[in-house]
């Protein structure tokens, strides 16, 4: 997997673990499922899967590597 990629999950999935520590100390349990539900693939086909996961994360385009055509106006 990219090391771009790798470093946005690990971001993505260290924050949802502490949310869900913290919604837990609060007893927030019902969102703390939600919470957990949302990132349950994260969290657990990260190291298993890792060529699902690249299909998940959306990556901000190199604007240098883009044709003319598709790069951006300076007006804009």
């Amino acid at each position: 997997m990219n090391g771009s990629i790798q470093r946005r999950l690990t971001v993505a999935i260290n924050w949802s673990a502490a949310r869900i520590a913290s919604l837990d100390d609060r007893e927030r349990y019902e969102d703390s499922y939600a919470l957990t539900e949302e990132f349950r693939e994260w969290i657990l086909c990260i190291d298993q899967h890792p060529e699902l996961m690249a299909e998940q994360v959306l990556m901000v385009p190199d604007f240098d590597k883009l044709p003319p055509a598709w790069k951006p106006s300076e007006r804009e």
